[in-house]
């Protein structure tokens, strides 16, 4: 990687406890001139040494999605220069090979962002199958909305991580959903009704302590939850090695759960670098590189283009 930068727009959307999808847009539009500005100079490239342009083709929001798909369909065109449409979820799957310990094919995938949690096995860029996923709210989501329902502000998953470093997860006891379910889906709406359900018992007496515990029971049971069913996916699969990727994939407590486990059972464990574990261009780049290495590149020399706001990781196979 030559160089990359990322814009948050955390700060714009606090003001209103959570993503403004128009506000999202047009703060796209006003960002990624600029942005691919910056990085063409860190790197000391010219548009005209650019061989090809990746861009986000989905999942996501359309509005924000129709941004990047506009403006990499038009730069191609003007520079007659194939460009590429790739999923947002193998953007994060393949993260983990910008850094320095990268993994080697094959392995077991855990995506876990605030919309999406699924177990993958990966044998090669495009060969994805999926193992089991979140059949309501991600892991990511019961993060944020219990953080709400604590009334900590946005982003809700960090905030509630930095609260339950100052508490005591054994003090509350919460639920883990599917845990002995036997397959490898998850389900996380039921553990957000029971932080609802303690945060009421609690009413207006609700203490700082009493908050922190329930964050950190919070966090004890997602992570138990993401931790259990990756080793059972390890174990189903017999492979031994796991690839950790999604915004999710930054969380202290579950990367020190994981690695414990993983240590005992001698099973590799891999992340993206910690800059690259939110949504970022890099990993757009990443992924359209190493499809056209491997041939398996979806190339529109014609640049139109669309967006796909709900488009499945199967979908995107070679």
């Amino acid at each position: 990687m030559l160089a990359h930068a990322l814009h948050s727009q955390i700060d714009m959307h606090q003001a209103y406890g959570g993503v403004v999808p128009e506000l999202a847009s047009r703060d796209h539009i006003r960002r990624v001139i600029p942005l691919a500005r910056l990085v063409l100079a860190e790197a000391g490239l010219s548009l005209a040494q650019i061989d090809h342009v990746a861009y986000t083709r989905g999942p996501g929001l359309a509005g924000a999605l129709l941004v990047g798909a506009g403006v990499a369909c038009s730069l191609a065109a003007a520079l007659g220069r194939p460009v590429i449409g790739i999923h947002h979820l193998e953007g994060h799957l393949l993260s983990p090979f910008l850094a320095s310990d990268a993994p080697e094919f094959p392995f077991v995938a855990l995506l876990v962002s605030g919309g999406h949690t699924q177990l993958m096995r990966v044998d090669d860029v495009g060969c994805y199958e999926l193992l089991g996923e979140t059949i309501d709210d991600a892991a990511g989501e019961a993060f944020d909305k219990s953080a709400k329902l604590l009334g900590l502000g946005y982003p809700g998953g960090p905030a509630l991580a930095r609260l339950a470093a100052f508490g005591d997860a054994s003090a509350v006891t919460l639920p883990r959903p599917l845990l002995h379910s036997g397959n490898l889906d998850f389900s996380f709406a039921g553990l957000k009704t029971a932080v609802r359900t303690q945060v009421m018992k609690l009413g207006t007496n609700v203490c700082e302590q009493d908050k922190a515990n329930i964050a950190a029971a919070t966090q004890e049971a997602i992570t138990d939850v993401l931790v259990r069913k990756s080793l059972q996916a390890l174990r189903q699969t017999g492979l031994a090695r796991i690839v950790v990727a999604g915004g999710v994939g930054a969380n202290t407590r579950l990367r020190e759960r994981l690695n414990s486990e993983c240590a005992t059972r001698q099973i590799r464990v891999h992340y993206p670098e910690m800059a690259l574990c939110t949504d970022n261009g890099a990993m757009i780049a990443l992924a359209a590189a190493m499809r056209l290495q491997r041939g398996t590149a979806v190339l529109q020399i014609d640049h139109a283009f669309n967006v796909q706001p709900r488009w499945p990781l199967a979908g995107a196979a070679a």
